[in-house]
Order: C-alpha cells, then sequence, then structure tokens
C-alpha cells in the first residue's frame, strides 16, 4: 500500500561529500533515481513549567526513489514513544530499542523492494533518519554534542561514542565472524549506521567488545546508539551557543 503523498515536496540534489560516503550504489542512484523528500522543522515549546532550553525539536523527512518509498517523524526530545513498520520484522526490533533507550519519539513507514534484498530499504532508511536527525538539531546550539555508552546484552557488550560535529565518520568494529556474508544483519546494519552517520552529520565509533550470539551483539549496539544519541543531543544550560571553538558546526 503505497504511503500518503506530501502536499508539497522539494527535489534533493547530492552533494559530493555525501556520493564520498555513501559508495558506488549512491553515486549509481543520485543520477538515476533521485529524492523528493519532504522536510519540515518545528520548535515548540514543551509546556509552561519548562525553562527555555527544553523544547520539543519535531521534524519530519518524505523521501521516495525506484527502490524505496519512507517517511520519518522525529521528536528529539521525546519519551519513547514509537510506530515502526519497515517490512522487517527484525530491523523494526532495533529500531525500536534505539528509539525507547533514546528517548526519541518516532514514526516511521518504510516500502521497499524486499523481494529483491533488505540492502535497499536497510541503506535508505539509514539516510532519512539521518536527516530527520539533522533537521531536528538545527543549528546545533546549546546541546553537549558528544555521547557515550557501554550497554551489555548477556553475552554481548557494546559501546558508543558520538560527535554531533557535522563530519560524518563512521568506526565499525565487530566480532569478525558476524561480517562473513552481504546478508547477515550486522553487516546490512554497518550499512545502515554508515548512511545514518553521513546524513546526520555525525562522529559514529561503534566497538563491540565481545559477543557471540549475532541479536545480542546487534541489540547492545541499537541500545547503546540510542542512549549516546540522547546524550549528545541533550541541552547542556551552561552554553548559550554551539560547543566549538569555531563558533560554528
Amino acid at each position: 500500500m503505497p504511503l500518503r503523498q506530501p502536499n508539497a515536496a522539494r527535489h534533493e540534489t547530492f552533494e559530493r561529500g555525501d556520493v564520498a560516503q555513501l559508495g558506488e550504489r549512491g553515486v549509481r542512484n543520485a543520477k538515476v533515481r533521485g529524492s523528493i523528500p519532504l522536510i519540515s522543522t518545528i520548535i515548540e515549546p514543551r509546556g509552561p513549567d519548562m525553562k527555555d532550553n527544553q523544547m520539543e525539536s519535531v521534524s519530519e523527512v518524505y523521501r521516495k526513489t525506484q527502490e524505496t518509498e519512507i517517511r520519518i517523524r522525529l521528536n528529539l526530545h521525546g519519551k519513547g514513544k514509537h510506530e515502526i513498520s519497515s517490512g522487517i520484522p527484525f530491523f523494526n526490533h532495533m529500531l525500536s530499542l534505539f528509539t525507547v533507550h533514546g528517548f526519541f519519539d518516532l514514526s516511521l513507514e518504510a516500502t521497499g523492494d524486499l523481494q529483491v534484498d533488505l540492502h535497499h530499504t536497510v541503506e535508505d532508511v539509514g539516510l532519512v533518519l539521518g536527516e530527520v536527525f539533522n533537521k531536528a538539531l538545527g543549528d546545533r546550539k546549546r546541546i553537549k554534542r558528544y555521547g557515550y555508552a557501554v550497554t551489555p546484552m548477556d553475552d554481548a557488550l557494546s559501546a558508543v561514542t558520538i560527535d554531533l560535529s557535522n563530519r560524518p565518520f563512521l568506526v565499525y568494529h565487530v566480532p569478525g565472524a558476524h561480517l562473513t556474508t552481504d546478508t547477515s544483519f550486522t553487516t546490512l546494519s554497518k550499512e545502515f549506521f554508515r548512511a545514518f552517520a553521513t546524513k546526520g552529520g555525525m562522529n559514529l565509533h561503534i566497538n563491540v567488545l565481545y559477543g557471540e550470539n549475532e541479536h545480542h551483539i546487534l541489540e547492545s549496539i541499537f541500545k547503546s546508539c540510542g542512549r549516546a544519541l540522547d546524550q549528545a543531543t541533550s541541552f547542556d544550560e551552561r552554553l548559550s551557543d554551539v560547543r566549538s571553538t569555531k563558533g560554528t558546526l
């Protein structure tokens, strides 16, 4: 069933940096498919009893290509509410963990060419999710910028470190036994996080210290990512501008 079409849309162009980060498939798709996102960012007070720097940052992005159709709405400072439908049950589970442990409110609806494989949908959700975070962050003033979380899940332990620097970079270290095939979800998750870091404008370092069960490893990664982002996107009342000696991010 097709997603509801937006009332307004604008065409997206791929910048050189995006293409460099996305790799060969991103270059090919930038040429042949394009994307038509609806992008809106709304900053709303959470209530009269809240401080000035405790605001809701709500953003929505719609993106349609020849391979996927995705709409995501995000409240950056929410309560962990989520409605997620990607067509991939395990991916839904991981994104739910990310949302709940990051205290984001997330509505995500995606359809894709799953008859081909899962890759297009997983990567494109990463692109749109990164973009919606980037829009919600706005000028990035007063946010803590850095986040770090270590989360155990039975046999697995993962550490995620984030810098919302507007400089995309991914480090992804997991036990090599789980990167044996292109279709393993550990491998697909690397493509998701690369796309997410690129569009989200962040240094994202994922280090799995140890683990045997792939489900447990991925669960600890997604939980840690949510927790680290919650920390990095939180406001620091000591700040009045961006946390940078350059004066901009």
